[in-house]
């Protein structure tokens, strides 16, 4: 060992086993420990409810599946229960053709509610509204049924007219001449727009009134207007949010059921004509055929079910996807 140098005291050597790293105990306090269980309990009764779900209808619609056959029973387009012919493919396209024109209603204006309600309502205003559109969440989906069937269909039916007239020139909105447009896809969709209008509005509402106000008067500090600011401050902020919001609400279109049963006139065949009369979807399919259901075509219904299953399951892993690249360009 080198001598010290003159004038300073000779520091000692510590003890090798003191440069070990220290275990500390980690005290995780009883409150903490409970929630942690009671989460993790309904995260595995969620994964359970799902699992159980998907195996009875699996389960309950082998003997469709196996008297159709599965390709068949999901690509074609009849049901005919004394011959034991069953398919969902048009329904299948009516689903998503009515959730489609849902979110061509509901996305515009759950939109523009939402900025109206965040960046331009007074205080008092801003209060009703937030409560009127809570209230129309509330309402079941029987009573906008009733209302679309007995207060909307009309005007609905004159602009059906009108883009008939005007905007044939698009596939979709094309009619033959002297067709009937009352209980059509447009006319569900319009109202099933409305019903998930709320949903989609809370979320996206709840998500732009995150975004840090100092960013806002910063925008406005550079000589922003409003709306600029609104464009490159809030829409970008709250894109993630927006998008799953969006794809709730069509999540939610999917399984409307009452509202479409008394809407839409039920048909087999996939209507690719929106604005004329005849559609449906797989909700519809099983609330007016499951009361006089018997035999395989019960069997038939519950297969039925299941393709709904499968579709919804589809939309939602889509949907997380969509939403997690939206946030990752944030």
């Amino acid at each position: 060992m080198s001598a010290a140098a003159p004038g300073l005291d000779p520091v000692p050597l510590g003890d090798p086993d003191d440069d070990r790293p220290r275990s500390l105990r980690v005290v995780v306090p009883v409150a903490d420990r409970v929630f942690r269980g009671v989460s993790a309990s309904a995260a595995i009764v969620a994964f359970v409810i799902v699992g159980a779900t998907a195996g009875f209808l699996f389960w309950d619609a082998r003997p469709a599946l196996k008297a159709t056959g599965v390709w068949s029973f999901f690509t074609t387009s009849k049901w005919n229960a004394s011959l034991n012919q069953y398919g969902v493919g048009g329904l299948l396209i009516g689903t998503v053709l009515i959730a489609v024109v849902a979110l061509m209603v509901a996305v515009p204006l759950s939109l523009g509610l939402s900025l109206f309600v965040n960046e331009y309502a007074p205080g008092r205003i801003r209060k009703w509204l937030v409560s009127a559109v809570d209230l129309l969440a509330a309402l079941p989906s029987l009573v906008f049924g009733m209302w679309g069937l007995f207060a909307l269909q009309g005007p609905l039916i004159g602009i059906a007219q009108w883009f008939t007239d005007h905007l044939s020139a698009i596939p979709f909105f094309r009619t033959e001449e002297g067709a009937v447009l009352s209980r059509s896809t447009f006319i569900g969709g319009f109202v099933v727009g409305l019903m998930v209008l709320p949903i989609m509005t809370s979320v996206s509402r709840d998500v732009m009134a995150q975004c840090p106000r100092e960013l806002c008067e910063g925008a406005y500090g550079l000589g922003g207007s409003r709306w600029g600011m609104i464009r490159s401050v809030i829409l970008p902020f709250g894109r993630s949010g927006i998008v799953g919001s969006i794809l709730l609400g069509f999540g939610r279109a999917l399984g409307e059921t009452i509202a479409v049963t008394l809407l839409v006139a039920l048909v087999y065949e996939p209507n690719l004509k929106v604005l004329t009369q005849g559609g449906g979807s797989i909700a519809e399919l099983v609330a007016v055929k499951f009361g006089e259901a018997r035999g395989l075509e019960v069997n038939a219904l519950v297969a039925a079910g299941l393709a709904l299953f499968v579709l919804t399951l589809v939309v939602n892993l889509i949907a997380r996807r969509i939403v997690a690249r939206a946030r990752s360009f944030d």
